[in-house]
């Protein structure tokens, strides 16, 4: 009997209970053995849930307990989301974790420690959400030496824009609706200014190249600047406004940044709408592949944390593996302003051949850096925004 514990009771925690219990039986069978849930951690206590019973509010109970052998974490935030974890892996039992944030920051430190105790440190959930991307990058594409991967990452920002293009709503207003369906937090910082994503691309960019970039060191740019009229312009001009985590191996420097992006509307991306994510990655044999799903949501995401307990359970007997991530240095992050691209530059007066709509103008640039575009906005006061092209 293999004995769970869960660290959170949320929207994931309790959505990963009802998964493994719901399917119980059938994951069992794969599996050829048997498993229990034997705790829950949450401040909490929860009378009426049919897991109410198995709550406790002492993580030590589960740490000093040896029968248990796989924790799932998904408590959110960095503490003690990454105490409890550090303590977990040092006692040797596995974790899996749909918390980004944690990968984020710790995910050299916690990777080493997992293989140093004969244990695992999983987190297929902390990118997509049900999305099926980390394993997929690891193992089936392991032949392949990843070049480049975009991805609408936060469903949140990607049901911002869609309302935007498609009823017609401002950005205020189209957040206001986000809030209300519970697609967005009362405090939506996180989700609208790329924090959410950035943290996202840089596990991404980890799993890619075996280098972890800090989230906070990358350029990242939200949503909040995007207007109507922007989006109208670039469905004019053959694009879709969205926001895109950007990674790219460049003669073996890695190239990350977060940012809204005019996607032609024959990349797969563009009809990527609503809180659905969207990940495209380039490697240098398969070529393009799309990994297209729900990003986030209790079922969802909770099948994706029970998909790495599935994988723990089934490779017990075998030896752990060491993650492989090291610290990106400075070396080996590429310089953000020579990035390359292609523009869309909107404007409130004719500049050059393009479109207009609502009083504004708009035309697709020639490549140019990022030092580049900078110089071109501040020469010219008739240019309010310019969005780098996909």
């Amino acid at each position: 009997m293999i004995s769970i514990a869960l660290l959170g009771f949320g929207c994931v925690g309790s959505g990963t209970a009802e998964v493994l219990t719901e399917n119980k039986k059938i994951i069992e069978e794969r599996l050829g053995c048997e498993y229990q849930i034997k705790y829950i951690l949450d401040l909490r206590d929860f009378p009426d849930s049919p897991f109410g019973e198995l709550v406790v509010h002492d993580f030590n109970i589960i740490l000093n307990d040896p029968e248990v052998t796989i924790v799932a974490e998904m408590m959110g935030g960095s503490h003690p989301a990454y105490d409890f974890t550090k303590e977990c892996l040092k006692a040797g039992k596995s974790v899996i974790t749909s918390n980004k944030e944690v990968v984020a920051k710790y995910g050299v430190e916690l990777g080493d420690l997992a293989a140093e105790n004969g244990a695992r440190y999983l987190f297929e959930a902390s990118v997509g959400g049900g999305i099926p991307i980390i394993r997929p990058m690891t193992v089936d594409l392991a032949s392949n030496r990843i070049k480049k991967i975009n991805g609408i990452l936060n469903g949140t920002t990607n049901y911002i824009i869609t309302s935007m293009r498609d009823c017609g709503v401002s950005f205020e207003d189209a957040l206001k609706e986000a809030q209300r369906l519970g697609y967005a937090e009362a405090n939506p910082a996180a989700d609208i200014e790329g924090v959410d994503a950035a943290r996202k691309a840089v596990i991404l960019g980890a799993v890619a190249t075996g280098k972890l970039v800090s989230p906070d060191s990358i350029h990242r740019e939200g949503v909040t600047k995007i207007t109507l009229s922007d989006v109208a312009l670039a469905r004019k001009l053959g694009y879709e406004i969205k926001l895109i985590g950007y990674v790219e191996d460049i003669d073996s420097k890695l190239m990350c940044f977060v940012s809204p992006m005019a996607v032609p509307t024959s990349n797969p991306l563009a009809r990527v709408d609503d809180v659905f994510n969207g990940v495209l990655v380039t490697a240098n044999m398969v070529g393009e592949v799309m990994f297209y799903g729900p990003g986030a949501g209790k079922l969802p995401t909770a099948s994706a944390v029970v998909a790495d307990i599935v994988d723990i359970i089934a490779n017990r007997n075998t030896a752990s593996k060491p993650l492989g991530w090291v610290a990106a240095t400075e070396c080996d992050v590429a310089d953000f302003a020579k990035f390359s691209c292609r523009r869309m530059v909107v404007s409130n007066a004719p500049l050059a051949d393009g479109v207009s709509a609502e009083g504004a103008y708009a035309y697709i640039s020639e490549a140019m850096t990022e030092s580049d575009a900078e110089a071109l906005m501040a020469s010219n006061t008739a240019i309010i925004a310019i969005y780098r092209v996909l």
